[in-house]
């Protein structure tokens, strides 16, 4: 099983909400997440459970590029 940490879209049409959230690879966007990491949404801060984050890229997860660069900042 493949574990990847991704966005996965929220809110309301023209809204630009997203859960941060450790799926599996092959599982839809928005499909049923094994765990919510937080949210982000463009213009304010990002929320972000940081030793659940650890705690999964230690189990082998791979973050996604837009998540790796959000994380970074």
């Amino acid at each position: 099983m493949s574990l990847v940490i991704r966005l996965s879209k929220t809110g309301k049409k023209g809204e630009r909400r997203f859960r941060i959230v450790v799926n599996e690879k092959r599982s839809r966007r928005d499909g049923k997440a094994l765990e919510i990491l937080g949210w982000y949404e463009k213009g304010r801060d990002l929320k972000l459970k940081k030793e659940r984050y650890d705690y999964w890229v230690s189990k082998g997860a791979r973050p996604s590029e837009t998540v790796f660069k959000l994380i970074k900042q």
